[in-house]
């Protein structure tokens, strides 16, 4: 079975036997980390040990790739356009001004802006791997109490996990409707030129959208004959305890947001 595009990879390791609170915790902790700090040396450190986490997990790359491919993409037209539109903030910001290769009328290579934009993609490689596994690493189940014990409404937390439960049923419903497609000669592969695949995915998205707006109805009709949302507050059926190594995980959530506010102040 192919994996789902964004979900929970079933497949053991020592990252899905943590509480979905501290890999929370840490994911929250590396996100703000990396938005307040912008020490080279700190964005590096974060980003080896989220690679080393990633390595841990046993979730495989291609298990994440149309996402990794997706966020890659970004990036790439993120830093385009941080050159296309401020090609000298990087000197603006460190009060010098190295040329590196010269360019037409404004777009000089300085290594000021290069070293900048090093920064703001390494922001990339650190925040994305850890919010990646505990998405991964976390049943929608837990993932939904952890997102309430963190003190999110019920109802979205809710709402988030079970999009992420729907995911690779999605998934699977367009590979099965995409096939029935192919056996009646409407091809939507690689072998198809481009304009012939997007015309017959549309006959594809059709019975997709209106089955997904069928299951959407059921599951609504079902929330509410069990009086879903009527309580301010309700209980979890699944909540990992906290152990050391969630403990010792949580701890590190708040290093990595206590790092760059020294540093702020150092470099100041």
């Amino acid at each position: 079975m192919t994996s789902p595009v964004l979900g929970y990879v079933d497949r053991t390791g020592p990252l899905h036997r943590l509480s979905g609170v501290s890999k929370l915790a840490l994911a929250l902790g590396v996100v703000i980390g990396a938005m307040i700090g912008f020490d080279v040396r700190y964005l590096a450190a974060v980003s080896l040990g989220s690679l080393v986490l990633w390595g841990m997990s046993r979730v495989r790359v291609r298990d994440l790739a149309v996402v990794l491919w997706l966020v890659a993409i970004f990036a790439t037209l993120n830093n385009i356009g941080i050159f296309l539109f401020a090609p000298s903030y990087g000197t603006e910001l460190f009060g010098t001004r190295h040329v590196l290769l010269e360019g037409p009328w404004r777009w000089d290579v300085t290594a000021e802006q290069l070293f900048y934009q090093s920064a703001v993609t390494l922001k990339y490689v650190a925040v994305l791997p850890s919010v990646l596994l505990f998405v991964a690493t976390t049943r929608p189940p837990e993932f939904a109490s952890s997102l309430a014990r963190f003190g999110v409404p019920y109802r979205i937390a809710y709402a988030v996990s079970l999009a992420l439960r729907y995911i690779p049923d999605v998934q699977r419903e367009f590979r099965t409707i995409s096939q029935a497609q192919q056996a009646r000669g409407l091809d939507t592969s690689r072998a198809a030129g481009l304009r012939t695949r997007v015309r017959n995915l549309a006959s594809v998205l059709l019975p997709l959208l209106l089955g997904t707006f069928d299951r959407i109805e059921a599951v609504s009709a079902a929330m509410e004959l069990r009086g879903f949302g009527r309580g301010r507050r309700r209980t979890w059926l699944v909540r990992t305890p906290l152990r050391l190594p969630d403990l010792v995980l949580i701890s590190l959530a708040v290093l990595l947001v206590a790092v760059p506010l020294v540093l702020l102040g150092v470099n100041d």
